[in-house]
């Protein structure tokens, strides 16, 4: 799909619940002049986190300080609309490359070597599409990862380098490790149908804590947990992505389970706030970002999503529950997922404020403004 630029009403950009995200994330970075003068390196700009985090250092750079943001993608699943179009008005900012971080060369790209900070959210993280595409999530994790390390090691430009792991790491923890704190080693199945995902993010943490060690980089982890809002695609297969198709195609919400397992959830802009802080912590360390309340059942996000479409969207579905014909639909899925996020807090300052009814509606919000533009 390469080079397929998808009209996604889901993720445009000019929209008042994305100005307001943006803003607030704005408000709550206190360390802007970190980014006077800075070049920045996103790889996977196209994907969910990189909606908010390339138009935030993209539209906010004159505030900023931001030279040029260097965004870097293979485009796997789409090449969507907003990247472009975010291109085409920022062009002396944003500059794009089709580019597969797991075997292209970084040498070719002029300015990349002199990046201050970089972030590398190249992975795809939806489960229905790594069990389809499992060798390309592997080499983005591990390969993709190796190829920024060698090439960033022994640049004193280098302030930051952010490597998003994830809450998978940590497997189907045992109820006594629920909240789910750092140093939890995790009971995460080696050959299991999400392997590829899980195991690739944990060998990624020993490469970035190797390169850390070895060479003194600033690499800092972030352990995201069910992240969602504004910029999740429409085809995403993830929870709450799908919740909201089915709203705005006017669908009855079909659970694939008997809705029990539980989860907390973080509003995507929130979360954003939270891997700025990792970025510019300019440290070796790993932080669980998400947020510890309410961990609610899947059914309950579900029923959330439901009585806001009603509202918002004059949503007339209801909530089914089914089954998968994928057998391996649930293999290895957690039964619970809830971080401990004291250590974030207090090392980052981080602390997430949107709560699930209030993020579930700027969701739905979101999607009305698009339907309407």
């Amino acid at each position: 799909m390469e080079g397929l630029v998808e009209k996604n009403p889901f993720v445009v950009i000019r929209n008042p619940i994305v100005e307001e995200d943006l803003k607030r994330i704005h408000e709550a970075i206190d360390a802007r002049r970190s980014f006077d003068g800075a070049i920045l390196v996103v790889t996977g700009c196209a994907g969910f986190l990189g909606f908010y985090l390339t138009q935030y250092f993209v539209r906010y750079a004159q505030e900023l300080g931001v030279r040029k943001v260097i965004g870097l993608d293979n485009y796997l699943l789409e090449k969507p609309a907003w990247l472009q179009e975010l291109a085409n008005d920022f062009a002396s900012v944003l500059e794009l490359h089709s580019f597969d971080i797991s075997r292209d060369s970084l040498n070719g790209i002029g300015e990349a070597r002199n990046a201050r900070y970089v972030i590398h959210a190249a992975s795809i993280a939806s489960p229905t599409f790594y069990r389809q595409y499992p060798l390309e999530t592997i080499d983005a994790n591990i390969w993709g990862l190796r190829r920024l390390l060698d090439f960033y090691q022994g640049n004193g430009a280098l302030k930051g380098f952010l490597f998003f792991s994830s809450s998978e790491i940590y497997g189907d923890p045992a109820p006594g490790f629920i909240p789910t704190n750092e140093e939890y080693r995790g009971n995460v199945s080696c050959v299991g149908a999400r392997a590829c995902y899980d195991e690739s993010k944990r060998f990624g943490e020993t490469l970035c804590a190797v390169f850390a060690k070895t060479y003194g980089m600033p690499v800092t982890i972030a352990r995201p947990f069910n992240n969602y809002g504004p910029g999740m695609r429409k085809g995403d297969n993830r929870l709450p992505a799908d919740l909201a198709a089915a709203i705005v195609a006017g669908r009855d919400i079909i659970l694939l389970s008997d809705g029990s397992p539980t989860r907390t959830y973080c509003y995507v802009a929130d979360a954003v706030i939270g891997y700025i802080q990792c970025l510019l912590y300019g440290h070796f360390d790993y932080f669980n970002i998400g947020t510890d309340q309410p961990e609610i059942s899947v059914r309950a996000l579900a029923d959330l999503y439901c009585a806001a479409g009603k509202e918002i969207l004059g949503y007339s579905g209801e909530v089914r529950l089914a089954q998968s014909s994928d057998p391996d639909y649930l293999t290895d899925n957690p039964n619970r997922r809830c971080p401990d996020i004291r250590k974030a807090r207090a090392q980052l300052g981080f602390v997430p404020e949107v709560g699930v009814e209030e993020g579930v509606r700027r969701h739905l919000e979101f999607l009305r403004h698009a339907q309407r533009s």
